[in-house]
C-alpha cells in the first residue's frame, strides 16, 4: 500500500508507515450522547469508515471509536427528565447507531464507553500527579500545561495564543490560565464516582487518553476527528498521554476532517440551521447522504445544499443503472476484504484505489468510478462487461457505495410498477422508442418533454430505455 495522509502534527502529507506492521491502530473521537446527531456529526464516522476499509486491504486494523457517556450536558438532560444518565445516553446511543447503519458505516472493532473506564482514567491521573504534571486544587485535579514543553505542538500555537483564542475557564485555584481539568468534584445532586480525591467525575480530555491506551497501547498509529477538536481536545490529549507514558509519542498521524456548512453559513443551533441525520434519512436514502458527505475532499469544508443531495442522487442512479444493465443482481455485502475484489479487474480498479490512497481523495475516486462506469457501458463483450461492473462495485465498496441490489435501489427511489402513473409512463416510453426506431426524433423529443413535465427522466442505454422519477 502506498497510502499518504495529511498529518496535522507535521502539517504536511506523509507516507503512512505503521509502527508495528502489519498491525495498525486507529482511534476516532465519537459522540457525546446527549442529543440526536446532526449532519456535521456524521462526517467523521463516514470519512474514517472509508479509511478503515482502505487500511483493511493490507493491514490488521484495530479501530476504536469511543462513546462519551458522562458529561455536563448529559447530566443536565438527565436532570431535566428526572432520570439516571444511562437513560439519556442509551437512548441517544441507540439513535446514533441507527443513523450510522443508515449511512452504511461499519462498526468499529472497539467502542469504549467512558463509564466503563473510570479505573483506567483514575490510574492515568495518578501517573500524572506522581510525575509532577498534574496537581490537586480545591478538589480538582488539573494538568499543568507549563510542565510539558511541547504544549501547542499539534495546533501550532503558543500557550498565550491558545488561551487568548479559547474559552478558558477562569478559576482562582489554577496555577496557570491554560491548565485543564482531569478530575472535578461532584455535588450530591450530580453523578459521580469514588476516587482518591473524593467523589467526582472525569474531565473530557483525559477520557480519550485513557481509553486509547487501554485498547490500542501507548502510541497510536492514527488518531482522527473533526477539525474543531484540534484544540483544546486533541492538544490536551497529546500533553497528558505523552507525559503519562514517560515521553513516548502519543500518536504518529493526526487526521482531521473539515466542517459541514449550511450553504455559506456555519451550522449552529443559534442560527436554526441544524439538520439531524434521523430526519435526513427519512427524506433521502442513506447512501445518497453518504455520497454527499464524500463529494468534497475530507479536509475541505463541505457546503450542504439541496442541490448537493440532488446531484448525489443522480450520480447513484447512473452508477446503479450501469450495474443493472450489466446484469448484476443482489446485494454486495462482503464479510471479508478478500471477497471485495475477487471478481474484479485489478487494472481497472487501480485508479479508484490510487485516488483513495492519495490522502483519501474521494472526489478523484468518484471521478474514477464514473470513468469505469462509462467503460462498462461501452463494453460489448457480455462477460467482460460483467467483470467491469463487478470492478465498479468493488471500487465503490471502499467508499461504502453500491451495496444494494440495483433493482431494489430503483424501486426505493421511485421507479417501478408501484408508481400510480407507471402504466401511462410505460406507454409513452414505448411510443417514444418506436418513434426513435422509425427516425421521427422530433416526435420522440416531444414525448420526452411531456415526461419531463411529469417528473420523469429517460435513460437510453445499451440494455434499452428506462425511466425514473427526477
Amino acid at each position: 500500500m502506498s497510502l499518504t495522509l495529511f498529518n496535522t502534527l507535521s502539517h504536511k502529507r506523509e507516507a503512512f508507515v505503521p509502527l508495528h506492521p502489519p498491525r495498525v491502530t486507529m482511534y476516532v473521537c465519537g459522540p457525546t450522547v446527549y442529543s440526536y446527531a446532526h449532519i456535521g456529526n456524521a462526517r467523521p464516522p463516514v470519512v474514517f469508515d472509508v479509511l478503515a476499509r482502505l487500511l483493511r486491504r493490507d493491514y490488521q486494523l484495530t479501530y476504536a471509536r469511543n462513546i462519551t457517556d458522562v458529561d455536563d450536558k448529559i447530566n443536565a438532560a438527565a436532570a431535566d427528565e428526572g432520570v439516571d444518565i444511562s437513560v439519556v445516553t442509551n437512548r441517544y446511543l441507540a439513535a446514533y447507531h441507527e443513523d450510522l447503519r443508515a449511512l452504511g458505516v461499519q462498526d468499529p472493532d472497539v467502542e469504549p464507553r467512558v463509564t466503563d473506564h473510570l479505573d483506567d482514567i483514575i490510574r492515568m491521573i495518578q501517573q500524572l500527579i506522581s510525575s509532577k504534571h498534574a496537581y490537586e486544587a480545591q478538589g480538582h485535579i488539573l494538568f499543568a500545561v507549563e510542565s510539558f514543553s511541547d504544549y501547542g505542538i499539534l495546533s501550532r500555537r503558543s500557550i498565550d495564543e491558545m488561551v487568548a483564542g479559547a474559552r478558558v475557564e477562569v478559576a482562582p485555584y489554577k496555577r496557570a490560565p491554560g491548565d485543564f481539568v482531569l478530575w472535578k468534584p461532584s455535588p450530591p445532586d450530580v453523578v459521580g464516582w469514588a476516587s482518591p480525591w473524593g467523589r467526582g467525575r472525569p474531565g473530557w480530555h483525559i477520557e480519550c487518553s485513557a481509553m486509547a491506551e487501554k485498547h490500542l497501547g501507548e502510541t497510536l498509529d492514527i488518531h482522527g476527528g473533526g477539525q474543531d477538536l484540534v484544540f483544546p481536545h486533541h492538544e490536551n490529549e497529546v500533553a497528558q498521554s505523552t507525559c503519562a507514558h514517560g515521553g513516548l509519542p502519543y500518536c504518529r498521524y493526526w487526521v482531521h476532517n473539515g466542517f459541514v456548512n449550511m450553504g455559506s453559513e456555519k451550522m449552529a443551533k443559534s442560527l436554526g440551521n441544524v439538520l439531524l441525520v434521523k430526519d435526513l434519512v427519512h427524506q433521502h436514502p442513506g447512501e445518497v447522504i453518504r455520497l454527499a458527505l464524500l463529494s468534497a475532499h475530507y479536509r475541505q469544508p463541505l457546503d450542504w445544499t439541496p442541490r448537493l443531495l440532488d446531484e448525489s442522487t443522480q450520480r447513484l442512479d447512473r452508477l446503479y443503472g450501469v450495474l443493472r444493465d450489466a446484469g448484476l443482481k443482489g446485494e454486495f455485502r462482503p464479510t471479508a476484504v478478500a471477497e471485495v475484489t475477487a471478481d474484479a479487474d485489478q487494472a481497472a480498479l487501480e485508479p479508484v484505489v490510487a485516488a483513495l490512497e492519495e490522502d483519501l481523495n474521494t472526489p478523484q475516486a468518484l471521478a474514477a468510478l464514473a470513468a469505469l462506469a462509462r467503460s462498462t457501458n461501452r463494453c460489448e463483450d457480455p462477460q467482460q462487461r460483467g467483470r467491469l461492473a463487478a470492478t465498479l462495485r468493488a471500487g465503490a465498496w471502499y467508499m461504502g457505495l453500491l451495496g444494494a441490489d440495483p433493482e431494489d435501489w430503483f424501486a426505493r427511489t421511485g421507479q417501478g410498477d408501484d408508481d400510480p402513473d407507471a402504466p401511462r409512463i410505460n406507454a409513452l416510453v414505448e411510443q417514444r422508442v418506436k418513434l426513435r426506431a422509425a427516425g421521427d426524433f422530433a416526435a420522440a423529443d416531444r414525448i420526452r418533454d411531456e415526461l419531463v413535465t411529469m417528473g420523469v427522466l429517460i435513460e437510453d442505454g445499451p440494455a434499452g430505455t428506462r425511466w425514473r422519477r427526477s
